[in-house]
């Protein structure tokens, strides 16, 4: 019966929040470290690899999704969460997006917390980090909005019903609930409840960022 469809469905969406939240944390945490070295630390070939790094983002993901496979299948990371997030945590526009945040940042702030004898990790999380809140905010919005609505990779990469993720729950349940729309929009609603919070407290965020970047200008 459609009663059936319940319980699973609510795995559904405990498999999108954890794969999600998981995602963009691990993705803000990579990207942010990537720019702040592409954009604060001196090393050699440095510009060069950022051009290679920013040249994987004109490549389709459909073009490498059969080597995505072969190399899953090869490590076992196929059907599994974990894979997913992997997917998920490359995030060259937010190492670009970030990057030029922290180009804004001037080298003076820098300098003198080096003269403070300052490691890169205390520079980085306690002076770099919070002067670019907006942009991790609005990266966090985008890549909290890419990994909830994805339906490829689950679909291509999980095999176990019970790793589903919603997106993939939905389309089960309108195949499974067949005439019922009813349930199906109950279904697609709740999928975007999410979606209106992380935005809405993003949003918040974003905002008083700038307000503040303002008033120091």
């Amino acid at each position: 019966g459609v009663g059936g469809g319940a319980v699973p469905f609510t795995l559904y969406y405990w498999n999108s929040i954890k794969v999600t939240l998981m995602s963009t944390a691990l993705s803000l945490i990579i990207s942010a470290m990537a720019a702040y070295g592409f954009s604060k630390i001196i090393f050699k070939g440095r510009d060069v690899l950022f051009l290679l790094v920013l040249a994987t983002f004109m490549i389709p993901t459909q073009a490498i999704l059969v080597p995505q496979f072969i190399m899953y299948r090869w490590l076992g990371l196929f059907d599994s969460h974990i894979g997913l997030v992997l997917l998920a945590a490359s995030g060259v526009l937010g190492t670009f997006l970030l990057r030029q945040f922290f180009l804004g940042i001037h080298d003076e702030i820098i300098e003198s917390a080096r003269i403070d004898a300052a490691g890169h990790w205390t520079i980085f999380s306690r002076i770099a980090l919070p002067l670019v809140q907006p942009a991790l905010a609005t990266y966090m919005i985008l890549r909290f909005i890419w990994t909830w609505n994805d339906y490829q990779n689950p679909l291509v990469f999980l095999r176990s019903d019970s790793l589903f993720t919603l997106q993939l729950g939905i389309r089960k349940f309108a195949d499974f609930s067949g005439e019922f729309y009813s349930l199906m929009m109950a279904g697609a609603v709740s999928a975007i409840l999410p979606l209106l919070i992380i935005f809405i407290i993003g949003q918040k965020q974003v905002i008083e960022g700038v307000a503040m970047g303002s008033v120091k200008g």
